[in-house]
């Protein structure tokens, strides 16, 4: 099962395997709090900036995000976690993002994207 959560949040059992998936690496984190980092799976640095000054919605957001997917290191990216997924042979995978909610980051949107790939 793919989950998501903060960063920030405590490690537990329950993450499986730990993929970070931000542009940069979050502050006050150690290295050995994740298992893999995809850094390409962050949003571009012009769209954290717009959306995290408020110039842009969430919905424009989305819509933005998703589009990246259009370059070639982001299909490699999902690519990439998509095969880390699949040798987990069924095991839970927690997305990690400095985000405190899943509400409006773009991990849930990644989670929602690598289920619907899967299907």
């Amino acid at each position: 099962m793919v989950k998501t959560k903060s960063i920030y949040d405590a490690p537990s059992k329950d993450d499986g395997l730990r993929v970070l998936v931000t542009r940069y690496w979050p502050r006050g984190v150690r290295k050995d709090e994740q298992d893999f980092w995809i850094r390409d799976l962050g949003p571009g640095p012009a769209l954290i900036k717009a959306w995290k000054s408020g110039a842009i919605t969430w919905n424009e957001f989305r819509r933005s995000y998703l589009d990246e997917y259009g370059a070639s290191e982001k299909k490699t990216a999902l690519k990439s976690l998509k095969d880390i997924i699949k040798a987990t042979k069924g095991r839970d995978v927690t997305l990690l993002c400095t985000c405190r909610e899943e509400g409006n980051c773009h991990r849930g949107l990644l989670k929602d994207m690598v289920k619907r790939k899967k299907a």
